[in-house]
């Protein structure tokens, strides 16, 4: 989704899925920055070689410390 835009292009896609998503609709998002995309979604999943190896409520993919070692770099 963000790879090789513009700061300020990542900035307003990320406004624009939260002001769809506080209407109530439904977005998917595929994105490789987790930090980032976990800061809008409601839930996350995780895919390793096309498999779902974590999946649960934004929070609880930020509070998962093999998340956390993986791909958010803590």
């Amino acid at each position: 989704m963000t790879m090789g835009l513009a700061p300020v292009l990542v900035e307003q896609q990320l406004d624009e899925i939260q002001r769809i998503r506080e209407r109530g609709i439904t977005v998917v998002v595929v994105e490789q920055n987790a930090a980032m995309a976990l800061a809008v979604a409601d839930r996350g999943y995780v895919l390793q070689s096309g498999r779902v190896v974590l999946s649960g409520t934004a929070q609880q993919l930020l509070d998962n410390p093999q998340m956390k070692r993986a791909y958010l770099g803590v």
